[in-house]
């Protein structure tokens, strides 16, 4: 999903110093976390290249990307009080429909396959027939807005160590791009320049970049 999000999206959320973005040569780096990601999917008896790659994706889904919504889950509702459920990341039932071959997931052409056929006697048509939404993404101007308000002091800033990572004129462009113009790679890449910026306050390390 990283490889994914950088093709659909494009090199509007780069924000790296040039010259730091060559020497990390992120690429590589992708490449081999995804050989490592899947070294231990096994390959079962008779599987096809169809349903492998399938089982592959769902296994990097599960481990990579479903702990980060967790994660934004759990921050969100108990800043406040609220405890949210996810009964389906039950770990008994993942492990269960994990190696369920992808033909049985899909058999109708449509998303939550099985999930939607285990419930059909029990939920109104209406909701057995809608379709699935999203993890839902802000869409509120007032927030690109606050984004960009944050940047914008951080960039009065110039002495601040975020600048030997962040291409400060990069930075500053979205940082007074229309909200209404703005892409969800540029809102991407102010909220890393801001977390990254905010891990450098906490933790001070040392930034070696020769």
């Amino acid at each position: 999903w990283l490889v994914r999000f950088s093709r659909d999206f494009g090199d509007d959320g780069d924000v790296l110093r040039p010259d730091l973005t060559a020497a990390l040569d992120l690429p590589a780096y992708v490449a081999e976390s995804y050989r490592t990601a899947i070294a231990g999917i096994d390959r079962l008896d008779g599987e096809s290249d169809f349903e492998y790659r399938m089982r592959r994706i769902c296994h990097l889904h599960l481990t990579r990307f479903v702990r980060v919504l967790l994660d934004r889950k759990d921050r969100m509702s108990m800043a406040v009080g609220l405890e949210v459920r996810v009964p389906f990341c039950d770990h008994r039932l993942v492990e269960y429909v994990y190696n369920a071959p992808w033909s049985l997931k899909s058999y109708d052409g449509r998303e939550k396959t099985l999930l939607r056929e285990a419930t059909a006697d029990v939920l109104p048509k209406s909701v057995y027939d809608r379709v699935k939404s999203p993890y839902p993404s802000t869409q509120d101007p007032a927030y690109a807005l606050a984004l960009q308000g944050h940047v914008k002091d951080l960039l009065s800033r110039p002495d601040h160590p975020v600048f030997e990572l962040v291409d400060r004129e990069r930075v500053r462009e979205a940082a007074h791009r229309d909200t209404p113009v703005s892409t969800q790679a540029a809102r991407r890449g102010l909220e890393k320049t801001l977390d990254l910026a905010l891990w450098l306050d906490l933790y001070r390390p040392e930034i070696v970049t020769g």
